[in-house]
């Protein structure tokens, strides 16, 4: 299993959002948008193994499972529906009790720390970052869980708890690159055993 955390500090936390206004009316919920596709998509189909926790302004998450996913289209604006459809039933997620809105699509009232917390079980945690070691020197890991941030640095406080809960610290490259594009780096990485089989 491979798993994506994206934690969006400006993202919405209730379904008030226009989907016509993703980037600049919705806290940049295009960013996490793009996460999203990068995660799931391939060439004419999709990654069932992966799972992606969206942390939306580290007071819910938004969790997509590929091996159920439906009605997931590769443009922003579906995947922001998705999103939408899920805050709406935000009131239906008690503790961390979550509400399925969609195949495949769930709402946790979770953060950051419980999400990470939850997600980290069983997986080798991974940080996203362009202050980290060179990807290309990394073994790949087992069960995965890449932790990467939207436009925006990691905040104080979800530094403290990777520099505990990380086992490792990568960059993908020379350049910082934006979330989606790292997502793809990653999954390249993982699908050529660290560069060596194509």
């Amino acid at each position: 299993m491979r798993q994506f955390l994206v934690t969006g500090h400006d993202a919405p936390t209730d379904d008030s959002f226009s989907l016509d206004n993703i980037a600049g009316g919705a806290g940049r919920l295009d960013v996490l948008c793009r996460c999203v596709n990068a995660a799931f998509f391939l060439s004419h189909d999709i990654r069932e193994e992966v799972r992606v926790h969206l942390v939306l302004s580290d007071a819910y998450t938004v969790r997509f499972e590929g091996s159920d996913l439906r009605r997931l289209n590769p443009d922003e604006r579906s995947t922001a529906a998705l999103i939408r459809g899920a805050l709406e039933q935000r009131e239906e997620a008690i503790g961390h009790q979550p509400v399925e809105s969609s195949p495949g699509v769930s709402l946790y009232r979770m953060g950051f720390e419980a999400t990470l917390e939850a997600a980290a079980r069983n997986a080798t945690v991974v940080q996203l970052h362009e202050d980290g070691a060179p990807l290309v020197d990394a073994e790949p890991p087992t069960d995965p869980l890449f932790v990467l941030s939207d436009h925006h640095d990691f905040a104080p406080a979800e530094r403290e708890l990777l520099a505990d809960a990380a086992d490792r610290r990568v960059r993908v490259g020379p350049e910082r690159l934006h979330a989606d594009h790292t997502i793809t780096v990653a999954h390249n990485h993982l699908d050529t055993d660290g560069y060596t089989r194509y």
